[in-house]
């Protein structure tokens, strides 16, 4: 008989008592699930690639930190992990999408004028509107001058020239309030996204 194959429990036992051979034979039993699971997502090799490394990342400091507690169900929970990283990247994308700046022809901007992922569900749905929500949130941090017109342009769908004579400014002040609104709702999203990942 040859020598037993270990469990992947076994393994992480193995890995938190010192054994780095442990990890990688887990590593290398589970990468091919993990990876094809991502790419199918993502699409995109070099993405996919790097959302696999910050899900083992994540692997490694759980095991390090003594939080892991998923008895026997290693692949699950790491394919878990994979999910919420794939879901973390496609609200970022949407996110810094719905805030980019409108074009210079152009001054008209839709901010969630979100291009829907390739396969839509409701998750994805779930996303958008969460997304949203945060996008809406974070609007009530702009100076009041740029909050107001960005409000009455988007929410309310007024004109830049309503605008311009309902506030008593020209229309280029008006339109350069909602440029720096703009620029600054996409600062505060950057940074937003900073500080719940952190």
């Amino acid at each position: 008989m040859g020598k037993a194959i270990l469990t992947d429990q076994e393994l992480i036992r193995g890995y938190l008592s010192g054994d780095e051979k442990s990890f990688e034979i887990l590593l290398n039993r589970n990468k091919d699930r993990v990876f094809g699971y991502i790419i199918s997502k993502v699409r995109n090799e070099n993405l996919a690639n790097d959302i696999f490394q910050e899900v083992f990342i994540k692997v490694i400091r759980t095991f390090k930190n003594g939080s892991y507690n998923e008895e026997g169900k290693f692949l699950p929970w790491v394919l878990t992990i994979s999910h919420n990283l794939v879901v973390d990247h496609f609200r970022k994308a949407k996110k810094m999408q719905m805030v980019s700046e409108s074009s210079s022809k152009s001054e008209e901007f839709n901010i969630f004028s979100v291009l829907s992922l390739t396969d839509s569900n409701i998750e994805d749905d779930m996303i958008k509107d969460q997304i949203e929500s945060d996008v809406v949130r974070l609007v009530e941090f702009l100076p009041d001058e740029q909050r107001d017109v960005l409000k009455n342009r988007i929410f309310k769908g007024m004109s830049f020239k309503d605008i311009a004579e309902q506030d008593d400014i020209s229309i280029n002040t008006a339109l350069g309030r909602m440029r720096y609104a703009l620029i600054n709702l996409r600062k505060l999203v950057e940074k937003h996204d900073v500080s719940i990942t952190a």
